[in-house]
């Protein structure tokens, strides 16, 4: 059998086993049964005044938080970007072409609601009447002036249709939809650096991890097969682990990093759905972890000022029975990519590595990190026997993207972070 379909098949099974065996996955009753076609599901209008989802627009749930308007002279400008699709009618009433100038993600949704609208009426095309605005015609704060939101109608303009119409934008993933005015219907899109968050986990690229050979290598130089420093807990001690392949690596992105800082001077940045280890009790600053210190995996958007963190000097890495430290919290910053280009998350074999001289999870988007290296199990394996994860490729695994989409069928939302839920991996 060739490993690809191997691969396929300790995917399936383990999944299987993981999965419903899981504490998560509640109760058993009698089900549709099997060899039962599931039913097409029917598209409800959203009533007059409805929004989806049922959250306040620019909260984390729905489109994310006004982050300041843009004009045609400012540095964000460049964000936006001209829809010329000839399947969507622009009002465009000051005659500038400011109506078709949005995000790209807005682009995508809209372009998207446009072939449903073609496909349920026919002869009928999608009509934005307000797009992004840059004469300040809308409300302070309106994501209109980001390009992040555009109100819509029908080429017919019959507003018995505008209900479904609203239906239809929730289907083409818009990441808000309110059915707001008899005369038309507002839709809006999380902002880019919001999306770019939403990858499972990462780490910028310039960050650097220890290779056995003793040198410090950047994330963005390094190789499937590198040996790199991590270390267990409980007890804790130093160790290489190989690097199987990246569940993530986009060499170009300028992600939201949270870094935290330590007050042993250690500062790890990664993203905000990424696991982070953190003593679970109180801890002594600069002592070595023993048995009864238990770690637990929190997200980096999780971690706060006071909890311990271990870190390992520069000049701790010598692996063998050495261990790291325990280390305060003294502060979590956020902060755009800036300068810090890239992102990356390596899988080690173990699970762990140690970055910028801070022990964290090679896992993201889902609360535990023993449930996410039992997940990954089959992708180890397989590593290890074939090298099979070692491709050289880039943007996120497909294991990973396949892992999620099953967990979300099978596992309490709750489970995972909300800004590595809709479209990104393990």
């Amino acid at each position: 059998m060739r490993p690809a379909a191997l691969l396929t098949h300790l995917v399936l099974l383990h999944l299987l086993l993981l999965l419903f065996c899981s504490p998560a996955v509640e109760g058993c009753g009698p089900g549709r049964g099997y060899g039962q076609r599931r039913p097409p599901r029917k598209l409800v209008p959203l009533a007059y005044k409805q929004f989806s989802p049922k959250v306040a627009e620019k909260t984390l749930g729905a489109s994310g938080r006004y982050e300041g308007k843009i004009t045609r002279s400012s540095e964000r400008f460049k964000e936006l970007t001209p829809n010329y699709n000839p399947d969507i009618i622009f009002k465009d009433e000051e005659n500038t072409g400011a109506d078709r100038m949005m995000t790209q993600r807005c682009k995508d949704k809209l372009n998207s609601l446009a072939i449903s609208v073609m496909n349920l009426w026919a002869g009928v095309r999608l009509r934005v009447t307000e797009g992004w605005d840059e004469d300040g015609h809308h409300l302070e704060e309106s994501l209109h002036y980001e390009g992040r939101a555009v109100d819509i109608t029908t080429s017919d303009r019959d507003r018995h249709k505008y209900a479904m119409l609203a239906r239809l934008a929730v289907e083409a993933g818009f990441d808000w939809v309110y059915y707001e005015s008899k005369a038309h219907v507002h839709c809006s899109v999380k902002s880019e650096h919001s999306v770019a968050a939403k990858s499972g986990g990462c780490f910028p690229g310039d960050a650097l991890v220890t290779t056995e050979t003793g040198g410090r290598t950047a994330l963005r130089d390094l190789q499937p097969g590198d040996r790199v420093l991590t270390a267990t807990f409980d007890p804790a001690h130093l160790l290489y682990s190989e690097v199987l392949t990246f569940l993530d690596r986009d060499p170009v992105s300028r992600k939201l990093f949270y870094t935290v800082h330590t007050h042993s001077g250690a500062a790890l940045s990664l993203t905000a759905a990424h696991l982070l280890f953190v003593a679970r009790g109180n801890c002594t600053e600069g002592a070595e972890p023993t048995p009864g210190d238990a770690m637990m995996a929190v997200y980096a958007s999780d971690a706060r000022p006071g909890q311990c963190v271990l870190v390992v000097a520069p000049g701790n890495s010598d692996g063998g029975d050495q261990g790291g430290r325990l280390s305060r919290v003294v502060g979590v910053s956020g902060a755009r990519g800036g300068g810090r280009k890239g992102a990356y998350a390596p899988l080690t074999a173990h699970g762990t590595l140690v970055v910028d001289g801070m022990l964290a999870s090679c896992y993201a988007a889902v609360d535990g990190h023993e449930l996410a290296h039992a997940a990954f199990a089959p992708l180890r394996l397989l590593g290890r026997w074939w090298g099979g994860g070692r491709e050289g490729g880039e943007g996120l695994h497909w294991y990973g993207r396949v892992l999620h989409w099953v967990g979300r069928k099978l596992l309490d939302p709750g489970r995972f972070h909300p800004l590595g839920m809709a479209e990104d991996g393990w």
